[in-house]
């Protein structure tokens, strides 16, 4: 019988607390040398713990890990680093004024005589990382100016720097095309065949099954199992994960379409062409499209943080195209846009102080914020929408991305919208909270608001659209009713051209 070889790196009964909750519990895994390993679970799962565990980010309470088989004491990043584990976080941890070549060698010993960097030497030792990764990049170009991908890339290749024998990715793609993310996937493939370890987290299962060998689900800081990746399914995982059979995710559609809520007409921005829709109360709008179709834009150019080159945009008949964004929310339209960190949220300041930046002139009195009713009504909407935290006070920096998100719809929900734009709603966020999120936007479809929102997964507006508009090079290609589309017909038309 074959002797099961070692695993590069494992866990034995790994425990982790924080006062008295306990975040992971007896958790053993194994992770062997040129696999790429899937780790799964909702926000809450214990996921981050565990990897900040393996990382040299955090120390158990209780149990060890293993490198070859040996009991080893991370005590920081720079221990794990040294051991060969190197963890790259959704939030990338660049200079973005630096090149290529600085970032991938920030914090090492440079190459060059004396300790002095050599410029020409640095640039060559860049360049050999990245042709390990089958990527050319302009090595004095900031990384600011790169792409999401190839800012990807230059972490990689800092990582391949340090001798990582294991890397850990958190949500790698969150932030790229459909493309960009093949691109990634061919790379990390290059780099399962070379001996890397890699433990891949990511809510998107179905890059989870294209890419993985092998997946761990944990529910509630716990183990639940490890499979092969071909030894289970979509729904395998997502019973594993929530801890029972999946439900029907989408809830009913509306029966009969409301009055006409927002109307857009001829409208142009930098890529969007005579594009011509309506919304109507009670409904919801799916805009599908590819990457650089526009989907985006026609969001931003609504909600006034892009302002229209041509056409016009009513909101219940008023005119609003030329609107500042503060008129625009005063005539009942809320954004939510796709990055909620940087775009929709304050990091380091409360739930109830984001959810009253909507509101400030409704809860205030004589310009002096009523923190009373600040609080009682921050109370109200976490609860309605199941914000899961300590208390309303707790920074949302502290809240996993799915309650962040709560918290984003919390803020225009205290607005009570005519239009709501949802732009990627769900993008980063676990199978649970997302089937919250859908109920959520139906429950608005009741209340009569219309909702238009951009998604890039098709399943997702099929399920909660009503309609579904499909855009093409900044052109409006069809709309067609949901119920009677499929994810093919969805694709034929994303991938069409209009007849000009």
């Amino acid at each position: 019988m074959p002797t099961r070889p070692t695993p590069v790196l494992a866990t034995r009964g790994i425990s982790k607390d924080y006062g008295p909750n306990r975040v992971v519990s007896d958790v053993s895994l194994e992770f062997h040398r040129g696999t790429i390993h899937a780790l799964l679970g909702e926000n809450g799962a214990g996921k981050s713990t565990l990897m900040g565990i393996l990382a040299g980010v955090r120390q158990p309470t209780e149990g060890d890990v293993l490198l070859d088989g040996q009991p080893v004491q991370l005590r920081s990043v720079a221990q794990g680093q040294a051991a060969g584990v190197v963890a790259l976080p959704q939030e990338l941890v660049l200079v973005g004024t630096l090149g290529a070549a600085e970032n991938i060698f920030l914090g090492m010993r440079r190459p060059g005589r004396r300790g002095l960097a050599n410029r020409r030497a640095l640039a060559r030792a860049a360049a050999e990382q990245l042709d390990r990764l089958g990527v050319e990049l302009d090595l004095e170009r900031p990384v600011a100016e790169l792409s999401a991908v190839q800012q990807t890339m230059v972490a990689l290749a800092r990582a391949l720097a340090r001798d990582a024998r294991v890397l850990v990715l958190d949500e790698p793609t969150a932030a790229l095309t459909d493309t960009e993310t093949e691109r990634l996937f061919g790379v990390l493939r290059r780099l399962r065949s070379e001996g890397t370890t890699i433990i891949y987290v990511s809510h998107r299962l179905d890059e989870v099954f294209a890419l993985a060998d092998v997946a761990t689900v944990m529910r509630n800081g716990r183990h639940v199992w490890t499979r092969p990746i071909g030894e289970t399914d979509d729904d395998d995982v997502v019973r594993a994960m929530i801890g029972r059979s999946p439900e029907q995710a989408f809830p009913e559609r509306s029966a009969t379409p409301g009055e006409c809520v927002l109307r857009v007409a001829d409208l142009a921005g930098h890529t969007l062409k005579g594009i011509s829709l309506e919304a109507r109360s009670g409904r919801v709008l799916g805009i599908a499209g590819l990457a650089g179709s526009g989907r985006s834009e026609l969001l931003r150019l609504v909600a006034g943080a892009e302002r229209a080159r041509a056409g016009t945009i009513e909101v219940r008949g008023r005119d609003v195209t030329r609107a500042p964004v503060g008129r625009r929310m005063a005539a009942g339209i809320g954004y939510v846009p796709e990055e909620r960190r940087s775009q929709a949220l304050v990091m380091n300041a409360t739930i109830t102080s984001n959810i009253a930046l909507g509101s400030l002139r409704e809860l205030s009195r004589a310009g002096v914020m009523d923190s009373g009713r600040e609080l009682r009504r921050s109370r109200e909407l976490a609860q309605q929408l199941r914000v899961s935290a300590t208390s309303v006070k707790q920074d949302v920096a502290e809240l996993s991305g799915g309650n962040q998100q709560k918290v984003v719809l919390a803020k225009y929900l205290a607005r009570n919208p005519e239009v709501l734009l949802l732009d990627e709603p769900t993008r980063g966020i676990d199978v649970g909270t997302k089937a919250e999120i859908y109920q959520l936007v139906r429950g608005l479809g009741e209340r009569g608001v219309a909702v238009v929102m951009v998604s890039s997964e098709i399943p997702e507006l099929l399920g909660l659209a009503d309609e579904i508009a499909v855009l093409h090079e900044g052109r409006l290609i069809d709309v067609v009713p949901a119920a009677s589309a499929t994810e093919e017909s969805i694709l034929h038309l994303c991938y069409r051209k209009p007849d000009r």
